[in-house]
């Protein structure tokens, strides 16, 4: 469990050498959450230098920084990282607060077909048999099954997913929010292609009606690489189907988008929703392993 600034939550578009200045600015405005594009930490196209050492040690090495940074910082951080668990390399999610590491989520489905070859260098979350990960030599709990709670704003659960996670027919965000979850943050390499930015927006709208929760979308900006793919700076903020603040796409700046979300709203609007409680009661067996 954590202890929240009493602020608005936020999402961050930012290029992966800009972390450090835009969890300061996201700070600076009171946000309560900051969340950061996939593998920002890395950059999502480096390829197979991904599971070279030097850059593994370096990306862990950045986690431990922006941890000790973090307790000058307001919002808790949500960055991406690929980290080694058990001899397996993870696209992750990395939670940061008050100067340490909580917890890391993997990512639990991956791309391998069309630009997408991630299979080639990580491992699914959802195989994973650790639950606990080692960074910078500290234990942290691991895994897909994880929740991050305040323990002084009502009604704020965190849960994550990454990218292709949404994507998927049974998206892991399904099962965190019908174990609690009223807050999902998707950290998110989605490069552009004719038509996709209208898609994410389907998406994400349908996604946090279905879930009656807040949903954090934040995909990395035209910095990202000099690869043949396309990156437009796509971050987004929903409650509930509705959108409340949206990036401008293919900006050559940073950008802090930022926006209310009314978690008393999620609260009621669930409880008043029998099927919601319907399908929570069914699928017990996963949301209790939460």
């Amino acid at each position: 469990q954590i202890k929240l600034a009493e602020a608005t939550p936020v999402v961050v578009q930012t290029r992966a050498e800009d972390g450090f200045a835009l969890a300061a600015s996201a700070s600076r405005q009171g946000a309560a959450i900051a969340v950061f594009p996939e593998l920002n930490l890395t950059a999502y196209t480096v390829e197979d230098l991904v599971q070279q050492d030097a850059l593994l040690d370096q990306a862990e090495a950045a986690i431990g920084r922006l941890a000790t940074a973090s307790r000058e910082f307001v919002p808790l951080l949500v960055v991406g990282a690929p980290l080694r668990v058990d001899g397996r390399l993870h696209n992750c999610a990395v939670v940061i607060h008050d100067g340490r590491v909580l917890g890391v989520v993997p990512k639990s489905y991956l791309p391998n077909y069309r630009e997408y070859y991630e299979k080639r260098h990580y491992a699914s979350g959802r195989d994973a048999i650790a639950r606990e990960a080692v960074v910078n030599g500290e234990r942290v709990p691991f895994g897909t099954g994880l929740l991050f709670e305040a323990t002084n704003v009502d009604g704020f659960v965190l849960g994550m997913e990454l990218c292709e996670d949404l994507w998927a027919p049974l998206p892991p965000s399904t099962f965190a929010a019908l174990a609690g979850a009223t807050v999902i943050a998707n950290l998110s390499a989605s490069n552009v292609t004719v038509g996709k930015p209208e898609y994410r927006r389907t998406l994400c709208s349908a996604q946090s009606g279905a879930c009656v929760a807040a949903y954090l979308y934040c995909g990395p900006g035209p910095g990202e690489s000099t690869t043949d793919l396309a990156w437009d700076g796509h971050a987004m903020v929903w409650e509930n189907g509705e959108l409340l603040a949206e990036s401008e796409r293919f900006s050559r700046e940073e950008q802090v988008v930022m926006a209310d979300v009314d978690l008393d709203r999620l609260r009621q609007d669930r409880m008043r929703l029998t099927s919601f409680a319907d399908c929570a009661a069914e699928h017990r067996a996963r949301t209790e392993a939460y």
